[in-house]
């Protein structure tokens, strides 16, 4: 089952549907479009940048353009599809505050839990889709767009209380971790260091740090993470050379980022290409 719309003026899609919409991805491939997944009476077996996730039950899953998806198995699953002309995450963060956290702030996929209570408040709105999609006029495309807003809040909020971010007017930890993940997507080829970041942010590095070690991570680490997940997506998918790996994430010397990468996966950039290909030999 799915069902379409489309803006030609603007070009806007969104899909919504069951599992049918996965049927391309069950070779590796980017999403063309932004993704929620949702797991209702079955799981759901996925690899995401080569890792394999088991999704329970009664669960949700988001993906973006950027990281490559497989679908191995799912029944019964609720597919949400679109791209940044009908809902474009970044320019209505400031209504959903979801980025930096739902999308681009996880270097693995963020994975939300839903009691009885989400279920069937996750269904009526889904029904409320559905009855939108068959009705056709002037306002269908901006209530659509409201719905997948509150789709998202609720999913971010979701996600918040998982955490265990604390949300206040005097907390504002989040919103800086949330500030920092966009940015480092935005420049994590070019920009390496700490200090550009906190700059960026009109905060300095120590006080950046002091308020990630709160939140279990760091300022570096964030970083570093990102990069390695590049280079490792550039490893597995493409035949490109370490150098040349090297290169498009902003290392002038490739022993640079040969260091960074045994250090985080005690694997040199070659020996996790050559273990990639022995895998690839045990399976075939």
């Amino acid at each position: 089952m799915q069902q379409t719309f489309t803006e030609f003026s603007t070009k806007a899609i969104l899909k919504i549907g069951d599992e049918e919409l996965l049927t391309p991805y069950r070779t590796t491939k980017q999403p063309d479009l932004y993704t929620f997944v949702r797991t209702t009476t079955s799981q759901a077996e996925i690899i995401v940048d080569s890792i394999p996730y088991t999704i329970a039950p009664n669960s949700i899953f988001a993906l973006t353009t950027v990281q490559y998806f497989q679908f191995v198995s799912g029944k019964n699953l609720v597919i949400y599809q679109f791209n940044r002309e009908f809902y474009c995450i970044k320019d209505h963060d400031q209504e959903v505050s979801c980025a930096g956290i739902l999308f681009f702030g996880n270097v693995h996929i963020p994975i939300i839990g839903l009691n009885e209570k989400e279920q069937r408040k996750l269904t009526t709105l889904h029904e409320v889709f559905l009855d939108e999609l068959d009705t056709k006029d002037t306002i269908q495309a901006e209530m659509l767009r409201m719905l997948m807003a509150r789709f998202i809040i609720i999913s971010t909020r979701l996600l918040k209380a998982k955490e265990g971010f604390i949300e206040s007017s005097k907390n504002t930890k989040i919103d800086l971790l949330r500030e920092f993940n966009l940015l480092v997507e935005a420049h994590f080829k070019t920009e390496h260091s700490v200090s550009y970041y906190a700059d960026k942010l009109f905060k300095s590095p120590k006080t950046l740090s002091n308020n990630f070690a709160k939140l279990s991570t760091s300022p570096l680490q964030i970083i570093h993470e990102r990069i390695i997940l590049e280079a490792k997506r550039l490893l597995i998918y493409t035949d490109k050379t370490t150098k040349e790996i090297a290169y498009n994430i902003g290392f002038d010397d490739a022993s640079h980022l040969s260091r960074l990468f045994k250090k985080h996966t005690s694997l040199s950039p070659s020996d996790f290409k050559k273990q990639l290909k022995k895998s690839f030999l045990r399976k075939n």
